[in-house]
Order: structure tokens, then C-alpha cells, then sequence
């Protein structure tokens, strides 16, 4: 069963934001590979993901929409080597994380088994916007106050002479 985050009527054209909630808490039943986010000053971000023994041949990061997927699968060497115990993970993976309009992705880069994802998000000017209330159209008693489309013997002005309705 969903239970609907955003139901209210007050909040208008979420839908987008509640299928994206929807979607981040799915990918985040699995914990491999382990992953840290920081900040870097003050629109950056840094995605780091714990990736021992992958190569930068063996990954693939891709940006779908407003979904970063990264995923990882290694090529199977162990066919020639013998093993007393295998202890570091080689399974394939997939980490998606949802980003917020706007976000950019702007490098990755593979060192010491740590693979770093660098994020910039735009920092947004405070906007004030004024709307102006028009009259209505076509409907001048509401226009003059009366408010209830009767006429009041308000006098009207037509083609520069006052005439009384």
C-alpha cells in the first residue's frame, strides 16, 4: 500500500516529486557499495562510492533524465587463479540517486578504489514576483462594485458621453 505524501490540494503539480521520493526509497534497500555525500562548498556536491577491485573499464555512470546511475561489473579473471578465501565483493551493481532540477554533473574520477562523483547545484536568486489584478472582461456591474450584475443607475461612459442605465 503508498501513502500519498503529497494528497493535500494545496500542494500543486508535486506528482513529479512524489514518483522521485517513491523511486529514491526502492534503490535504497541495498547498502552495496557503500557510498558517502558531502558538500563542497556552497553549491557543490561530492557523491563517493567505495568501489575496491572495479576498474575505470568495469564502470559506467549515466545521467536518465533526473536519475545519476552508476553501475559496476567486473570481468570474470578468476577462472586462472586459485583462491584460499575470497573476502572482497566482485558482484555487479547498481546505485541510482535522484537529483534535483538543475543539478549538473560536472566529473568523475577513479582513485584508490574510491570513485568520486562531483555535483554542482545552481544557487537560486531570491525571486519576488507582483500579479496584477485585472478587471473582468465583459463585465462592467462587477467592475463598478455592485458585485451582484445588477445595474444601480451608475452612470455609464460611452464614446466620451455619460448616459445613465
Amino acid at each position: 500500500m503508498t501513502t500519498r505524501t503529497f494528497a493535500s490540494p494545496l500542494f500543486l503539480g508535486f506528482d513529479h516529486l512524489e514518483q522521485m521520493l517513491e523511486r529514491a526509497s526502492k534503490n535504497s534497500s541495498d547498502g552495496y557499495p557503500p557510498y558517502n555525500i558531502e558538500q563542497i562548498g556552497p553549491s557543490g556536491l561530492r557523491i563517493t562510492l567505495a568501489v575496491a577491485g572495479f576498474t575505470m573499464a568495469d564502470l559506467q555512470i549515466t545521467q536518465e533524465d533526473n536519475q545519476l546511475v552508476i553501475r559496476g561489473r567486473q570481468t570474470d579473471d578468476s577462472a586462472d587463479r586459485v583462491f584460499l578465501h575470497r573476502g572482497i565483493a566482485a558482484r555487479q551493481f547498481q546505485r541510482a540517486f535522484v537529483m534535483a532540477e538543475g543539478i549538473e554533473v560536472k566529473g568523475a574520477w577513479l582513485d584508490n578504489g574510491l570513485l568520486h562523483v562531483d555535483l554542482a547545484r545552481p544557487v537560486p536568486e531570491p525571486r519576488v514576483k507582483t500579479i496584477p489584478i485585472n478587471r473582468p472582461i465583459g463585465n462592467e456591474s462587477r467592475a463598478n462594485g455592485t458585485g451582484n450584475g445588477i445595474n444601480h443607475g451608475a452612470p455609464k461612459v460611452v464614446d466620451g458621453s455619460v448616459s445613465r442605465g
